[in-house]
């Protein structure tokens, strides 16, 4: 949380989160394809599991103690679920996670393999039916609720600090700001957060939200209320005004989904494939792989345009064989 903290030096004492190792993530520069774009490696960001959603959990998972249980809902081969089950169970804690299925992969598979041996996975037949055994499961027990994607405002502080902390690294070594940033869009924590940290330094990045789940969860109306949340959380808790969101700075774009939240599409794995041949990491069928593909297919068709992929998914814990290479997603 260094960045954000340097930037607001009351936090430290106002905002609680628990230290979960995440460390500054490097910015390298690719070519892939014949093609030059930037990437944010979120996916180096912790030791245990990196990703983007160990930037939520410092905040989310504060408090926590031995004994105590954690509550989350995800698809079946949740990355969000993982992180939760694996960092409550590193502070001690005990983990439950109310799934729904999802389109398989052989990521997915691996994810959902791994969160079984985690954590305590209660199956649902369906997102709704997940919410209501949550519910009741809130009810009647004592359980800390960390909600689907840790994507409320006190989460989205998390990428805040992201954001943050690329305008900082990049400013130490002079480097410009890239005029675009590609992220997957699913739950909107991430993106909602880089909206928030963008306006707090001032800039003009555009964040190009690449969906990769139903238009119901991902649309503009959700991520800029989140992006609002976020911000007035933020002011309160540094007693500062902060500046306002542009919704300008916001662009979704709809066409890599792929149908279904967890199915593989061709342009997906084609980005997949030719990041690897470049020698570059793992990327994920259902998130990281169709937001690379857009960032790729961006930086060929506005090559003046400096493009930064942001990656959300860390694949360095598969095995390295040709079911599970990162051409699939969880």
């Amino acid at each position: 949380m260094s960045a954000l903290f340097d930037r607001f030096p009351k936090l430290a004492q106002t905002l609680a989160h628990v230290d979960l190792r995440v460390t500054e993530t490097p910015v390298e520069r690719w070519t892939v394809s014949g093609e030059s774009l930037r990437a944010k490696r979120d996916d180096l960001s912790a030791p245990l599991l990196g990703g983007n959603k160990v930037r939520a959990l410092e905040l989310l998972l504060a408090g926590i103690s031995c004994g105590d249980t954690v509550l989350t809902v995800g698809a079946s081969g949740s990355t969000h679920a993982l992180a939760v089950a694996e960092y409550a169970r590193s502070l001690g804690a005990e983990c439950e996670v109310i799934t729904w299925p999802q389109d398989t992969n052989a990521v997915s598979l691996a994810t959902s393999s791994r969160l079984n041996a985690a954590a305590r996975v209660v199956r649902a037949r369906s997102v709704a039916h997940a919410y209501l055994l949550a519910a009741l499961r809130r009810a009647r027990h004592r359980v800390t609720w960390v909600p689907a994607g840790g994507s409320v405002p006190l989460g989205a502080i998390g990428h805040v600090n992201a954001a943050l902390e690329l305008v900082a690294q990049l400013a130490r070594v002079g480097e410009p700001m890239p005029d675009t940033i590609v992220v997957p869009l699913g739950s909107g924590g991430t993106v909602a957060g880089l909206l928030v940290g963008l306006a707090i330094a001032g800039l003009h990045t555009r964040v190009v939200g690449v969906r990769v789940v139903p238009r119901a969860v991902a649309n503009r109306w959700r991520v800029l209320r989140l992006a609002r949340q976020t911000r007035l959380l933020l002011s309160r808790l540094a007693s500062e005004a902060l500046p306002a969101i542009d919704p300008q700075r916001l662009e979704i774009e709809q066409g890599a989904y792929g149908v279904a939240y967890g199915r593989e599409t061709d342009d997906g794995r084609k980005a997949s494939r030719s990041l690897r041949a470049a020698g570059g990491p793992r990327l994920d069928g259902t998130y990281s792989a169709k937001a690379f593909g857009s960032a790729l297919d961006r930086a060929r068709r506005v090559p003046d345009e400096g493009v930064l992929f942001w990656l959300t998914f860390d694949g360095r814990w598969l095995a390295d064989d040709d079911d599970a290479n990162g051409e699939s997603d969880g």
